[in-house]
């Protein structure tokens, strides 16, 4: 029935549009008006149906998605973008779903239960883990030279365990790092790879809601489940995890506690306390050793900069089968991030119906395993198939669109980072809509926590699209409220699904604004730029050399 509805809001579209006249608008108002809210909605009800099984990498219902995708690019005409002439771009993945078993010895021997005091997993490719080790507080795990801060200093770790705060200590002190902005020091990722580079056997990360942004079941949706990531050489680092914050307290009491830690932490010179106790660890994990793909196509451009291009893209995954909750177990991921590959399928077919060929080359990018820790991205970046990341202008990357509703402002994380905030301003504009700062997103680090900061990482400037907040026929302070419903009770919840009362205006909204930047970056005489200051500016210039 969802596939039917599909074809019906294709074919109704395509007869009902009629082609705007050569040169009659300007270029980017031709692919604006040619985006659909029926192409949209029907790619929607697609990708979120149980019928993917909520799209997980290596997976029949990610692999359904993946071919879903690619048929989309050919029935547009699309030049395939990916490895060896197709439309796919090669991603080797490893598949553990975790069984752990933990005990931490101190004066006491005290077992933790799984998913409600921790959660582990393996950070090797193997079946059978174990650890044994020291536990060793370690502040926030940070090391920054530029803001003169070690976490690590004087402590050795190698193969013991350590435990970590999330975020920084801008969280309680603004006149520190960033202040509550979140900067990448304060990710979960980071605080991984810092912890492998400092040769702990294992990382037990502090969870509570306010350092992580978002409560425990986020936590046990998202790691107790398969876990996905691009298959690594082993290094020092045996397993990682999460400890609840009541897990916590218990742990660090005899070192002072939580609160007591946590407050001296956040004070520069803090050195890394021995938790006079052991955790003991085994983790069994049911391997399955796969491929997920990238899925590219391209639009190419007309003229001496057609060898340069602009991205497009949002990922196609999510969460797949995992923990039941209310007895669903498909992680849909209608919003995260069904809505985003539609908005970029339906960009891609507006460019095809307006007939727009801007002086750059369009690529059109489904990024595979985003939420195993941007692995399609990451791999895109490091191994581009068909333009070389020097000659990639801009990304511009949409990661849950807005569902909820017309609206008369539009956001985008990143916006300060480079001269591609003052298009996406200007495009934004064109469309009657003002730009503004969700302080929310930067406090949560949504800058580090998607597709487009592979990129920004290699260097290539890059901006995420955010949802606004002033809703038009709603109640000031509606849009935070749903901001704050949809983080609470469906971000990586199995009811994360298609609601009846979702409507694709908003969205349209997005996507207009999107493909207008999209133009003006493949318009532009030259490719945007790095703020001066910005973390990414030396990465930006080795990138063009």
């Amino acid at each position: 029935m969802r596939i039917a509805a599909f074809i019906v809001a294709i074919v109704v579209s395509l007869s009902s549009y009629v082609p705007p006249a050569a040169g009659q608008q300007a270029a980017a108002t031709r692919v604006a008006n040619a985006v659909s809210a029926d192409v949209m909605r029907g790619h929607e009800e697609f990708l979120s149906d149980d019928a993917l099984e909520g799209r997980a990498p290596g997976t029949r219902g990610g692999l359904i998605a993946a071919r879903y995708v690619a048929a989309q690019f050919e029935r547009l005409g699309l030049t395939p973008a990916g490895d060896s002439g197709t439309y796919y771009h090669d991603v080797p993945i490893i598949s553990l779903t975790p069984s752990p078993q933990a005990t931490i010895v101190g004066e006491t021997e005290t077992p933790l239960e799984f998913k409600h005091d921790y959660v582990l997993w393996s950070m090797r490719d193997d079946s059978l883990v174990s650890v044994a080790g020291d536990l060793v507080f370690a502040g926030y795990g940070i090391v920054a030279p530029e803001y003169n801060w070690n976490d690590y200093s004087g402590l050795d770790v190698k193969g013991k365990v350590v435990v970590v705060l999330v975020n920084t200590p801008g969280l309680h002190d603004s006149t520190l790092f960033k202040g509550k902005i979140l900067t990448y020091y304060g990710r979960w990722t980071y605080k991984i790879e810092e912890a492998e580079r400092q040769g702990a056997a294992g990382i037990l990360m502090v969870h509570t809601p306010e350092s992580a942004t978002y409560g425990w079941a986020t936590v046990t949706g998202s790691w107790t489940g398969r876990q996905t990531r691009v298959v690594r050489k082993p290094g020092p680092l045996i397993v990682a995890g999460w400890l609840s914050q009541e897990a916590s307290e218990r742990l660090l009491q005899p070192a002072g506690g939580l609160a007591s830690l946590t407050e001296a932490a956040g004070h520069p010179g803090f050195k890394g306390v021995p938790l006079k106790a052991r955790l003991g660890a085994t983790v069994r994990s049911a391997v399955q050793r796969s491929e997920t793909y990238n899925v590219v196509a391209r639009l190419p451009g007309r003229g001496p900069k057609a060898g340069e291009a602009v991205i497009i893209g949002g990922h196609y995954d999510h969460l797949g089968i995992s923990l039941p909750v209310n007895g669903d177990s498909i992680y849909n991921g209608a919003l995260d991030n069904a809505s985003g590959t539609a908005a970029m399928l339906t960009a891609a077919e507006a460019f095809v119906r307006s007939g727009v060929h801007p002086p750059r080359s369009i690529i059109f990018l489904a990024f595979a395993a985003e939420e195993s820790g941007l692995l399609g991205s990451t791999a895109y970046a490091a191994r581009p198939p068909t333009v070389p990341l020097k000659d990639i202008a801009a990304v511009l990357n949409m990661d849950v669109m807005n569902l909820w509703g017309k609206t008369r402002d539009i956001a985008a994380v990143g916006m300060e980072q480079s001269s591609l905030g003052k298009l996406f301003t200007a495009a934004a504009k064109q469309e009657g809509l003002r730009v503004t700062i969700n302080q929310d997103a930067l406090i949560k680090g949504a800058f580090f926590r998607s597709d487009h900061f592979p990129f920004a990482r290699a260097g290539v400037p890059a901006l995420s699209l955010q949802k606004g907040l002033d809703f038009v026929g709603r109640p000031a302070g509606w849009g935070q409220q749903q901001e704050d419903d949809y983080t609470a009770n469906r971000y990586h919840q199995p009811s994360d699904e298609l609601l009846p009362w979702y409507t694709y205006d908003g969205a349209v909204q997005q996507d207009r604004v999107i493909v207008r930047t999209a133009v003006a970056v493949a318009e532009s005489s030259a490719q945007p730029t790095w703020t001066k200051g910005s973390e990414f500016e030396t990465a930006g210039r080795d990138r063009l050399k």
